[in-house]
């Protein structure tokens, strides 16, 4: 049996131009910025602006231009389905995914197991959409209730490790930093007692195929899929029937944050 569709339900045709059409949507989302108004957290204007100095919240400006304070989605944002999934956070709010599919392509193709796979899929998922600073922890935290605990430890490690050559794997220290950092860059003291502790776990093999994988996976003509992974996120990632950030996990409120980093509260 069809559902037909009566004339008198039929859509009329859009008849605006290109022109009207980005005028009328640039209108729609001035209108919704005036109705709530997005603020930046300090962590993402320090450097740019002296942190000592008077919070700049905009709790005055609201005040004097009679707008309210963002509480939900930022308009300016594409929105996010009402149950997030993984899938969902690589396609609507991190950046492009190239160098971490490139990684967890290579993994599988060297013959790498599902943890290694997914470790390098994921491993850089908070420069994608957090922060980067420190990128393998926050990475962890914000992964660890939804993945196995060897893929977490290893995302935290590589932190560590991609500093620290290993001849028995084949890794060395990457040129590139030597560009980034200079000639006489020291690693830190506390990275330095990390990747020896590290360097006597039993997942420290999970952890070095990451930045094996990491470093040789900068193939600007080199294109991956997420959907080529579609399986392996399906068996190993944890998705909340609540959906990412809905759920009562210890970073559930991370993953909000992604979702909604201009909320003022």
């Amino acid at each position: 049996m069809t559902n037909a569709v009566s004339p008198a339900e039929t859509p009329a045709a859009d008849t605006r131009s290109l022109s009207e059409r980005a005028d009328d949507l640039e209108q729609q989302l001035a209108d919704e910025l005036n109705a709530a108004m997005p603020v930046r957290a300090v962590l993402y204007t320090s450097g740019e602006r002296d942190p000592r100095l008077p919070l700049d919240d905009g709790v005055d400006e609201a005040a004097a231009t009679g707008r309210t304070l963002l509480m939900g989605d930022d308009p300016r944002l594409a929105p996010m389905p009402p149950k997030p999934t993984l899938l969902d956070f690589f396609r609507l709010r991190f950046a492009p995914a190239a160098h971490v599919l490139q990684s967890a392509a290579l993994a599988r193709k060297a013959g790498c197991d599902d943890n290694v796979v997914l470790a390098c899929l994921l491993h850089d998922v908070a420069i994608l959409g957090f922060i980067r600073g420190d990128h393998g922890y926050w990475g962890a935290q914000l992964l660890e209730p939804y993945v196995p605990e060897e893929v977490s430890w290893a995302i935290r490690a590589h932190q560590v490790l991609r500093f620290f050559p290993d001849p028995q794997y084949g890794y060395e220290y990457p040129a590139a930093y030597v560009g980034f950092f200079g000639p006489d860059f020291v690693v830190e003291p506390h990275l330095q007692r990390a990747y020896a502790k590290y360097r006597e776990h039993e997942w420290y093999g999970t952890a070095r195929l990451v930045t094996v994988n990491d470093i040789y996976s900068f193939d600007p003509d080199v294109v991956v899929d997420i959907e080529q992974f579609t399986d392996l996120i399906a068996r190993k990632f944890r998705q909340p029937e609540e959906g990412l950030g809905w759920d009562d996990s210890p970073s559930a409120h991370m993953w909000r944050t992604i979702a909604r980093p201009t909320r003022f509260l």
